[in-house]
């Protein structure tokens, strides 16, 4: 039974069908079997003895069964050959083609080469998604471009800026990472047909020393296989040193959810912006009261999880032995998949948080409300230069002792801060107490902060998103 094996939590409990089904052993395995088919034909092309007899039974059975893979599972434990189990098992379903599978290749030929379109797939999955993250996102900003809230340095409070600039923080990040992703997912090449040291010298015997075909071969396996071009250079494999720089561009993307998500857990803290939280969803399983951000708790802990991953291909590139060694094989297995579940889950989830965003502007209100006096220190006393004609040293000592009376009042006695109350209380201050509501007023101590955001937003969101339009659409599922 299924409950009595471990299964990973990534698969069984967070990820999306189609991220799953990616890294799916059928995937894997019919991807061996199209590059088999496409490898015959392409040799066929170039005038080997391959009929198209041969190339038909290939390609009638492309898709593998369930009851191949078990076969093919069974053949390995014979002769501890992955690939070689496969051979065997599409020569007895194609047994017209059984000669001439796999001619001239080495086992990199499927390995390698569905992995890069694995990887691919797996990119092309992630984009969309990315994308839908940064739009859900755009659209809570620019809701709230303009609505003040406490800014923080240090986690203290600092200057004022808007609910909808710190988002734009936020999706600065993730227009890096999609970015990244794009030039990556464009840039990809195929290892191409290279040979058990990628000298190639197996197929140039194939074609008694055409040097001509072999480098057709290498184009036409590589167009086939959708891509524009294959590595001139490779070992066995193609450089390892590729899935260290795709895991690190995934770790990048780890730690801009992570950010994302702390913030909205801290905020959260301050009841004035919350995730998600159906009717139906209990919080704590002691206090019921409780609404824990645990969407975004997710997020930061499958995303710790992701940016430790890229160490693993780092010490792969690091520890192949000239064209390679094997030491490879198990630990990819493992990080390769994992990274992209995991960057999927997050996209999921972000997607999902950033959909339903709650704010509470009365209570961001009251934050401001708390501070705000302090920073209008300031306001306050070049309007009483202004408008009283007082030395700015003898208001500023006016408002020190005021201020120094208020703190005490906050952090001694626990109540709210009174320096308004004193202000307007000190007939001091009386040409500007008709004044006060204007000089408090915090959207005007929020600088540039709402054209910050409309323009980020026109010039910078909005154009990054349009190849993506018809794709933006799409709600977010998360699973449990």
């Amino acid at each position: 039974m299924e409950c009595d094996k471990y299964q990973s939590p990534l698969v069984s409990r967070y990820a999306s069908v189609e991220m799953s089904h990616n890294f799916s052993d059928r995937k894997k395995f019919s991807t061996w079997r199209k590059l088999w088919f496409i490898l015959a034909k392409a040799e066929h092309k170039l005038g080997l003895s391959i009929t198209a007899e041969q190339l038909q039974q290939l390609e009638a059975n492309i898709e593998i069964t369930k009851d191949e893979i078990k076969k093919a599972k069974e053949v390995e434990k014979t002769c501890r050959h992955d690939v070689m189990s496969h051979v065997q098992v599409f020569g007895e379903t194609c047994p017209l083609a059984a000669p001439i599978i796999h001619l001239g290749a080495t086992s990199c030929f499927v390995g390698d080469n569905t992995d890069l379109i694995v990887i691919r797939d797996a990119i092309t999955i992630l984009l969309p998604k990315l994308a839908r993250c940064i739009s859900s996102l755009s659209d809570f900003a620019k809701k709230r471009a303009e609505l003040p809230t406490l800014g923080f340095t240090h986690f203290q409070p600092a200057q004022l800026t808007t609910v909808g600039k710190r988002t734009c923080l936020w999706i600065q990040d993730l227009i890096s990472d999609l970015s990244s992703l794009q030039i990556l997912h464009e840039s990809m090449r195929f290892r191409g047909i290279k040979g058990a040291t990628g000298s190639q010298a197996s197929f140039l015997t194939l074609f008694d020393g055409d040097e001509h075909k072999v480098t057709e071969l290498d184009r036409l396996v590589t167009e086939l296989s959708d891509f524009k071009s294959s590595y001139i250079i490779t070992g066995q494999t193609y450089p390892r040193k590729v899935d260290a720089e795709i895991l690190f561009k995934l770790a990048s993307l780890g730690s801009t959810v992570s950010k994302i998500c702390t913030d909205i857990r801290l905020l959260a803290h301050l009841k004035e912006v919350e995730e998600p939280f159906e009717t139906s969803q209990i919080g704590s399983s002691a206090m019921a009261y409780k609404r824990n951000p645990m969407r975004s708790e997710r997020c930061c802990s499958l995303a710790r999880h992701l940016m430790t991953l890229c160490q693993n291909p780092l010490q792969t590139a690091a520890t192949q032995w000239f064209e390679r060694t094997l030491d490879d094989s198990a630990n990819r297995r493992i990080c390769i998949p994992e990274a992209f579940l995991t960057a999927d889950i997050l996209l999921n989830t972000l997607q999902n948080i950033a959909e339903g965003l709650v704010v509470y502007p009365k209570v961001i209100q009251k934050h401001i409300d708390q501070e705000l006096p302090f920073m209008a220190t300031e306001n306050i006393i070049m309007e009483m230069v202004n408008e009283g004609g007082k030395s700015r040293q003898e208001v500023h000592e006016k408002i020190r002792v005021l201020s120094q009376q208020a703190g005490s009042v906050v952090k001694q006695e626990g109540d709210e801060n009174d320096l308004v109350d004193r202000i307007r209380a000190d007939q001091y201050f009386s040409c500007i107490h008709d004044k006060m509501k204007k000089i408090l007023d915090p959207s005007t101590f929020v600088g540039r902060a709402p054209q910050q955001t409309k323009e980020f937003l026109s010039l910078e969101v909005e154009p990054m998103l349009i190849r993506y339009k018809d794709q933006l659409n799409i709600k977010a599922h998360v699973n449990v």
